[in-house]
């Protein structure tokens, strides 16, 4: 696929759709170009009904995002209309992964870093190697956070955690980050793609219209309940019933067999 950018990589197989952050000498910091080639990507992987799960990760071993591209900021950041084009790009980026209606993973090795984590917070489920280390260095940079992002990152981990993680502005460990809740598994280096390969082989197998009203249902439960869509929700749960994979799935289970579910 051609993302418009050589910093930014896709690919898909096994029903998977890998989202690869490729700048590893500069610890996978996020440029402009990259942020413009997320939604095209996202896009992409949205449309094809073969794509079941999409898996975000940083080339090379050392960072999966370490933050952004700081030496662009005199070219790209450098006066209002510049600062808003710039950040219209990242917000359009974060728009298209937390929009996602397929289920979402990010495998993490090495820094997540502000925007990093940031990008990590927007998927489901975030698995990380041994060693990987999370912060947001706001506070030493003088830098305002913008509420959309902390609200996200309270949701997740809670206001103490939440508050700890700004307030410091220092490092977590691969622990720290599992015992806040930031991270749901941390697994040996060696061991990390082939897991999350696995993990979302399993995810991808299952009824895809099912895990889609699922996740609906649970980030509606997680969002101001005046601009909940319930309507929405209900309506995909109801389609799950009305599907072909409902169909398929009483058989599978009547036959002891494993489904073949083809997302209608």
């Amino acid at each position: 696929m051609d993302t418009g950018t050589p910093k930014m990589l896709a690919r898909k197989g096994g029903g998977i759709g890998w989202l690869i952050f490729n700048q590893p000498e500069k610890h996978n910091a996020m440029s402009f170009a990259m942020w413009q080639a997320i939604p095209r990507i996202m896009a992409d992987f949205e449309a094809d009904p073969e794509v079941r799960v999409i898996v975000l990760t940083g080339a090379g071993e050392r960072a999966f995002v370490s933050g952004a591209d700081i030496s662009e900021f005199e070219e790209k950041r450098d006066r209002a209309e510049t600062i808003k084009i710039y950040d219209q790009a990242s917000e359009a980026a974060n728009k298209s992964l937390i929009g996602a209606s397929k289920p979402t993973m990010a495998m993490i090795r090495g820094y997540c870093i502000g925007g990093g984590l940031a990008i990590a917070l927007t998927t489901d489920i975030r698995i990380a190697a041994e060693g990987a280390t999370f912060a947001v260095p706001a506070a030493k940079l003088g830098l305002g956070y913008g509420y959309a992002g902390i609200r996200r990152l309270t949701d997740i981990v809670g206001p103490s955690f939440a508050k700890e993680i700004f307030y410091t502005a220092r490092q977590f460990s691969t622990e720290e980050a599992k015992l806040m809740g930031l991270i749901n598994r941390v697994l040996p280096a060696g061991e990390l793609e082939s897991y999350v390969e696995r993990y979302a082989g399993l995810i991808a197998g299952n009824a895809p219209m099912t895990i889609k009203a699922a996740k609906m249902a649970i980030n509606a439960a997680v969002t101001d309940e005046g601009v909940r869509d319930m309507g929405a929700v209900k309506s995909a749960v109801e389609a799950c019933f009305g599907s072909e994979d409902y169909k398929e799935g009483r058989r599978a289970f009547m036959d002891k067999r494993k489904p073949q579910f083809k997302g209608r």
